[in-house]
């Protein structure tokens, strides 16, 4: 199985496998922190555009946009992880994923303050996540990236925006 598509579950619990992990991820920055996605889950970016409310939802939900006649959710990352609130630049856009919920893959719209780059990591550029201690989640990092003397965290976004995650009060 290649790094795109393998789950917290298909890794195994407590098994690393860097070279499962290699290959091209898409770059981009929340405040000063850079972050990677498999560019296979990626299926395109958008500026930002109007977002439609949907009532009682986490404020990490900002809404829906219609995407082309598609309605797809969308989710502020930065919220998401509980960083503090940012006004949207010319840089800010949305990356629209695709991503495994319970029950079907969906595609999810998710804010981001800026795109960086497609990068390819080989093996030998990813560490394992450390061990931040027994009540802390690091389920949605597949694990860090060591490039350009820089430190970049790969998200498995199956965990970050599972419905369990995305779409409830549960922050990282």
């Amino acid at each position: 199985m290649d790094a795109t598509t393998a789950t917290a579950d298909e890794r195994g619990a407590g098994v690393f496998n860097a070279a499962a992990l290699a290959g091209k991820y898409l770059t981009f920055s929340l405040g000063s922190e850079e972050y990677g996605l498999p560019v296979l889950k990626v299926r395109e970016i958008i500026k930002v555009m109007d977002i439609t409310p949907v009532p009682q939802m986490p404020a990490h939900v900002k809404g829906v946009v219609n995407l082309r006649g598609k309605v797809i959710p969308v989710i502020d990352l930065r919220a998401k992880f509980g960083l503090s609130a940012q006004e949207y630049t010319d840089r800010t856009c949305i990356v629209v994923v695709d991503v495994a919920m319970k029950r079907d893959r969906v595609m999810l719209g998710v804010i981001v303050d800026a795109v960086s780059e497609v990068l390819n990591i080989a093996a030998a550029e990813i560490d394992q996540t450390p061990d931040f201690g027994e009540r802390i989640v690091t389920d949605y990092m597949l694990g860090l990236a060591k490039v350009k003397n820089t430190v970049k965290i790969l998200l498995d976004l199956d965990s970050v925006l599972r419905a369990e995650g995305a779409l409830t009060g549960r922050t990282f």
